[in-house]
């Protein structure tokens, strides 16, 4: 079954299985299942490795800069109080978007047929 890129992204915000949309990634925070618990996909033999971590950081950053920039030019704020507000937000914001960055990014390689061989072949 060939699912649209438009639908295999949707599941990988939903955090769901690229293949059914139903079965879930994860089975703990970031601990990918081996295998789709609806469907029995294979999951666990394609390698996020950093990018999931990589566009977490870069969206966080796009919502967290203008939100201090902003802060900045209407309050003026002293530092240790932006210190304060802004370093917990911006973990608390790459915590959350994390695991749907790295569900996203197996999306992709499941979409594209990007699987770690060797992993694969390990796994069996």
């Amino acid at each position: 079954m060939i699912r649209s890129l438009s639908l295999v992204l949707l599941s990988g915000i939903l955090k769901k299985c690229p293949r059914c949309g139903k079965g879930k990634i994860y089975s703990k925070y970031l601990k990918v299942n081996k295998h789709c618990l609806k469907c029995n996909e294979e999951l666990a033999s394609y390698r996020t490795d950093d990018f999931g971590p990589w566009l977490s950081i870069v969206v966080a950053g796009h919502i967290i800069v203008p939100l201090v920039l902003s802060l900045e030019k209407n309050y003026a704020l002293d530092l240790w109080i932006q210190a304060s507000i802004w370093i917990p937000f911006t973990i608390l914001i790459v915590l959350i978007l994390l695991p749907m960055s790295k569900s996203i990014c197996l999306a992709i390689l499941w979409r594209l047929k990007m699987k770690d061989k060797e992993n694969s072949l390990n796994n069996k």
